[in-house]
């Protein structure tokens, strides 16, 4: 594929991924509102009767719908990852269409004036600016790997050492710790978060569409766990 409209492709998928990501916010924002039963809470009562005070129709549509969402965004960054590999190693072809550099010994590239050396009766030659073909990787926005989210806090539990120090429901994580993606990424995060007890764990996350870099600290506290919260891999 030549270069530049590989660029585009890749851009045009970071956009789509952006308005994936909108919707996803909006869905997690009605899922976990106060009173709402959350991205996995159950719809029933303890009796196994439908709980009252929620749409339950609605609910389950957010939820499916919210799955569907996942599911694209996660095939669009796996492109949006291939295609960074590809630009950012120079796995391309050029353009057969476009002018070529030349290469014939005392031409150069650009603007370039041509004499007999002297400066005086000079006859000189404007030679037209040739585009040149770039043989090295396409240089992309420098926040394109680090926009890439893996995972989501879709629950945070109210004066857990997340929420203290910042955390809030549907902040996408971008790294957490030295986690940056890859597989069993919940082993791996809860790893990180247990061998730094009481240690400060720079996490980066994107949170409606800004990137943001906090200082978690896993502790004990009261509750569950010693973030208490809930981590969903996208």
């Amino acid at each position: 594929m030549v270069a530049p409209n590989l660029k585009r492709q890749t851009l045009t998928l970071m956009d789509q991924r952006t308005a994936i990501e909108a919707q996803m916010d909006s869905i997690i924002s009605r899922l976990t509102a106060p009173g709402a039963p959350g991205l996995s809470g159950n719809l029933l009562d303890s009796e196994g009767f439908p709980r009252a005070g929620i749409d339950i129709p609605a609910i389950r549509a957010d939820r499916q719908q919210l799955a569907v969402l996942r599911s694209d965004h996660k095939e669009i960054t796996e492109k949006i990852e291939k295609n960074l590999h590809i630009l950012h190693s120079g796995g391309f072809t050029s353009d057969s269409t476009l002018p070529q550099k030349r290469t014939a010994e005392g031409e150069e590239l650009g603007q370039q004036r041509i004499g007999s050396g002297s400066t005086e009766g000079t006859s000189t030659i404007d030679l037209p600016i040739l585009p040149s073909i770039q043989v090295g990787p396409i240089p992309m926005e420098e926040d394109c790997i680090a926009r890439i989210p893996f995972a989501v806090f879709d629950e945070v539990s109210e004066g857990s050492p997340a929420a203290l120090d910042g955390i809030m429901v549907g902040d996408r994580i971008l790294k957490f710790g030295s986690v940056d993606g890859g597989d069993n990424l919940l082993p791996r995060i809860a790893r990180e978060g247990q061998s730094n007890q009481g240690r400060g764990i720079p996490v980066t996350i994107m949170r409606h569409g800004i990137q943001m870099e906090l200082i978690v600290t896993p502790r004990l506290w009261s509750g569950r766990g010693l973030l208490g919260c809930h981590i969903q891999p996208l």
